[in-house]
C-alpha cells in the first residue's frame, strides 16, 4: 500500500474523544461493546459478567500497565516534529510517562514493592528498562520520521441497528492522499502463531467495521505491530468480511442480552483460567459467584422465554 514511503495525511472522520468508561462503580447493565468486552464474553460468558455486570475489582500487572505506558510513549513521540522522534527521544519518554500514569492511579505503586511492602528501585528500574526496550524496538519496524497519522488514540463509535453499541480506541489511524485508510494496533507481546490469529484480527475487523460503518469506506489495511517479538502481521479486509463480523457481533450481543436477563453466566474453562483473578468466586474452582445484582426476567413454565429475553430491555446509549 506504500503508507510508510512517505507522509499519510488527511482525517479519519471517525467519532474522537477519551469516550466514556466501560465500568464504574455499582453493578449496571451492559450498554455497549468492545473489542475487549466482546473477547471476555467468548473466552467466558462468566468472565464477563465479572466485569461489566458485578465490576470486581482485579489487581493491576506489571505486564499490563508496562503496555500502557509504552503505548502512551508511541502516541505523545508524534507531538515532536518528524526530525526529532528518534530512538533516544522516545526512550527519554518512559520515565515520563510512567510518572503521570502513576499519578493518576497511585495503587500502582504496590506493582513494585517488595515482601515486606518496601518499595523496591531495582525491580522498578528493571521494569522501566524493559519498556524502554520495547519503545526502542518499535524503531527497527517502523520509522516514525516518515509517519504523520490521521489519529492517534481515536475513540470511535457507531450504535449496529438493532443492535449494541460499538466502541472502543484505535492506536493510531493513517490515511493516505489518496484516502486509503490503515488501522494500526501496538501489542507489547509476541506475535501468537497462525492457528491463534484470528483473536487478534477480530479485534481490528471489529475496529474496521465501525470505520467502515463512520465513513462508508472499507480500511484499506490493518496492521499489528507486535512489540515482544518483533513482527508485524498485516491484512486487508473487504467488504463481505466485514459484514460477518457485523453478524457475529450482534449474534453476540444477543447471547449478552439473553444471559443478562435469565442471569446465566456459564464458566468456560480454559488454560487461560489460572491467570484470572476470580477464582475465589468461580464453580470451576469452588467458589460462588456474588449474587446476581439484576433483575432476572419472567420464566414461563419453569423456562425462560428466549424471546422475551432476546428483545433486550436494555439501554443502548
Amino acid at each position: 500500500m506504500g503508507m510508510d514511503s512517505g507522509a499519510p495525511t488527511g482525517q479519519a472522520g471517525a467519532v474522537v474523544g477519551r469516550g466514556p468508561a466501560e465500568t464504574g462503580a455499582g453493578a449496571g447493565r451492559p450498554k455497549a461493546l468492545s473489542p475487549s468486552r466482546a473477547g471476555d464474553f467468548m473466552q467466558c460468558p462468566l468472565l464477563y459478567r465479572f466485569r461489566v455486570i458485578d465490576r470486581l475489582p482485579e489487581k493491576p500487572s506489571a505486564a499490563a500497565t508496562r503496555g500502557t505506558v509504552v503505548h502512551a510513549v508511541l502516541e505523545r513521540l508524534f507531538d515532536a516534529p518528524a526530525a526529532e522522534r528518534t530512538t533516544e527521544r522516545a526512550r527519554g519518554l518512559v520515565p515520563g510517562e510512567w510518572e503521570r500514569l502513576l499519578s493518576s492511579r497511585p495503587e500502582l505503586a504496590e506493582l513494585f514493592h517488595d515482601e515486606d511492602g518496601a518499595h523496591d528501585s531495582a525491580l522498578l528500574a528493571k521494569w522501566l528498562g524493559e519498556a524502554e526496550r520495547l519503545v526502542e524496538r518499535w524503531f527497527t519496524l517502523e520509522d516514525p520520521t516518515r509517519l504523520e497519522p490521521a489519529e492517534r488514540e481515536l475513540y470511535v463509535e457507531t450504535a449496529l441497528e438493532s443492535g449494541p453499541l460499538l466502541r472502543g480506541f484505535i492506536d493510531r489511524v493513517d490515511v493516505t492522499p489518496a484516502g486509503d485508510v490503515r488501522i494500526v494496533d501496538y501489542k507489547t507481546g509476541k506475535a501468537p502463531a497462525p492457528r491463534f490469529r484470528s483473536e487478534a484480527l477480530f479485534q481490528m475487523t471489529f475496529y474496521a467495521l465501525v470505520l467502515w460503518k463512520l465513513q462508508g469506506r472499507v480500511p484499506r489495511r490493518l496492521q499489528l505491530v507486535y512489540l515482544g517479538s518483533g513482527d508485524v502481521l498485516t491484512y486487508d479486509p473487504v467488504e463481505d468480511e466485514l459484514r460477518a463480523v457485523e453478524r457475529k457481533l450482534r449474534a453476540l450481543w444477543d447471547a449478552i442480552v439473553l444471559a443478562t436477563e435469565t442471569g446465566e453466566w456459564r464458566p468456560r474453562p480454559t488454560k487461560l483460567c489460572g491467570w484470572c483473578d476470580h477464582q475465589a468466586v468461580c464453580p470451576e474452582f469452588g467458589g460462588t459467584p456474588p449474587p446476581y445484582p439484576l433483575p432476572i426476567v419472567a420464566q414461563r413454565d419453569g423456562r425462560v422465554d428466549p424471546r422475551e429475553a432476546a428483545q433486550g430491555r436494555m439501554d443502548t446509549v
